[in-house]
C-alpha cells in the first residue's frame, strides 16, 4: 500500500468541556445573564432601601445644628442687652467719666473713688487694680509657661512628656475658690513672713534709694512701701500667675509643635545648637502665636473673680504700692452686689460688669485669632 493511501485523512480535533471548562466558558465567553451572581442584599443597602426618601431628615438635622450653633451668639447678645439695660442709671449720670474721674473730699483734700453712703461712683480705683494685678501675674506666669512649653516640647523625655503636660494642664481644672483657700493659708503667710520683708528691705536700702530715687518706684511710697499685711496686690498677682499658667503653657506648646521639623533640622544642619536651634527655628516663627497664648491668659486675668476677691484686701484706693490693699472689676461685684442697697448702686456695678464682659470679648478674641495665625487648625501633639 502507498504512502498516500496509508496517511489517515486530517480532520479538525475535537474538544470535550468538562464541569471545570464549562464554568471557565460560562464566566468568559458567555451572555453576563448566564453567569453566576450573587443576588443577596447587605443589611446596610436594606435599611437605605426600606428608609425611603431621607430629605426631610437631613434638613430637620440641619436646621437643628444651625439652631445650636445661633444659640450662642443669642445667649451673647441676650447677656449684653440686659448689662446695657441695667446700667442705664449709671451712664446716664455719670457717663463715660465713669471709669476715669473721681471726687476731692473738702476735708481730707485726699480723692474719693467710691463712696456707696453719698453716692459717689467712680470705677478708676478698680481699673487700675484689674490692670495692675494681671500685668504682675504675666510677669511671673509667662516666663515659667515658656520654659515649661519649651521643655515638654523640644527637651522633655517621652515617657515623662505625657504625665508633666497632664499634670500642667490639671492646674486649669481646679477651682478659684480652691485656689482662693490655698493663698489664704499657705501664700499669704509665706509673703509676710518671708517674701516681702525681703523686697521690702532690697526697695528700701539707702544705696538703692539714693540711686534710683528718681524713678519713684523705691524707697517708702515706691513699689514696696507701706504696710505688710500679706494680702494685697502682690498676693492677687500671684494667684493669678499660678491660675494662667497652664493657659499660656498648653496653647504655646501647640504652637511650637505646629512649627515643621524642616525648621528645626534646617537650623541644626547648619551647626547651630539646641538652644540656638529652638530661638531661632521654633520661637521666631511661632512669636505670634506666642503672643495670642499670653493674650488669652491676661484674658483670664482680667475676669477671674473668686480667688482675686478672697486676697487683695478689697479697698477702693490708688496706690503705687504692691503691698497695698486694693480691688479688680470682678472681685468689687463678687464682693458688693448682695449689698447694694439702691438702683444706682446696683446700675454702677452693673455697668462694670458690661465694661469686663466687653474687654473680656475683645482680648479673648484677639488672642484667638493670633494663635489660629500660627497653628491653622494644627493639632498639638504631647508625645
Amino acid at each position: 500500500m502507498s504512502e498516500t493511501s496509508s496517511r489517515k485523512p486530517d480532520t479538525a480535533p475535537e474538544f470535550t468541556f468538562g464541569p471545570s471548562a464549562q464554568a471557565t466558558a460560562g464566566t468568559l465567553g458567555t451572555p453576563p445573564a448566564a453567569a453566576h451572581v450573587d443576588t443577596k442584599v447587605s443589611e446596610v443597602r436594606q435599611f437605605l432601601l426600606a428608609r425611603g426618601n431621607s430629605s426631610l431628615a437631613d434638613r430637620s438635622f440641619g436646621g437643628l445644628m444651625l439652631v445650636c450653633a445661633l444659640s450662642i451668639f443669642a445667649i451673647v447678645a441676650l447677656i449684653a442687652v440686659e448689662l446695657i439695660i441695667r446700667s442705664q442709671m449709671s451712664w446716664h449720670k455719670f457717663g463715660i467719666s465713669f471709669f476715669y474721674k473721681f471726687n476731692i473730699d473738702p476735708d481730707t483734700h485726699l480723692p474719693v473713688f467710691w463712696d456707696p453712703v453719698n453716692g459717689i461712683f467712680y470705677a478708676l480705683p478698680f481699673v487700675y487694680g484689674t490692670l495692675v494685678t494681671s500685668l504682675v501675674a504675666l510677669v511671673i506666669a509667662v516666663p515659667l509657661a515658656l520654659g515649661v512649653a519649651i521643655f515638654l516640647t523640644e527637651m522633655c523625655p517621652a515617657f515623662l512628656r505625657g504625665p508633666l503636660a497632664f499634670m500642667t494642664e490639671l492646674l486649669a481644672a481646679i477651682p478659684s475658690v480652691v485656689y482662693g483657700l490655698w493663698a489664704v493659708f499657705v501664700l499669704v503667710p509665706l509673703l509676710r513672713v518671708n517674701i516681702n520683708p525681703f523686697f521690702i528691705a532690697i526697695f528700701n536700702n539707702s544705696t538703692v534709694v539714693k540711686i534710683f530715687g528718681w524713678t519713684g518706684l523705691v524707697g517708702p511710697t515706691g513699689l514696696f512701701g507701706g504696710d505688710n499685711y500679706g494680702l494685697g496686690i502682690l498676693a492677687a498677682g500671684v494667684i493669678l500667675a499660678v491660675m494662667i499658667l497652664p493657659i499660656i503653657s498648653s496653647l504655646t506648646r501647640e504652637v511650637m509643635n505646629a512649627v515643621p521639623h524642616s525648621q528645626r533640622e534646617a537650623v541644626l544642619a547648619l551647626g547651630a545648637t539646641r538652644w540656638e536651634m529652638i530661638r531661632m527655628g521654633v520661637l521666631r516663627n511661632a512669636r505670634i502665636g506666642i503672643v495670642g497664648s499670653i493674650i488669652l491668659g491676661l484674658g483670664r486675668a482680667l475676669g477671674e473673680t473668686m480667688a482675686v476677691a478672697m486676697v487683695i484686701g478689697s479697698r477702693p484706693d490708688i496706690s503705687r504700692s504692691l503691698l497695698s490693699l486694693g480691688n479688680t472689676m470682678a472681685s468689687v461685684i463678687a464682693n458688693e452686689f448682695s449689698e447694694a442697697s439702691d438702683d444706682l448702686y446696683l446700675s454702677a456695678l452693673i455697668e462694670i460688669g458690661l465694661a469686663l464682659f466687653i474687654v473680656t470679648i475683645i482680648v479673648n478674641a484677639l488672642a484667638r485669632v493670633l494663635v489660629w495665625a500660627v497653628t491653622r487648625g494644627t493639632p498639638a501633639r504631647v508625645s
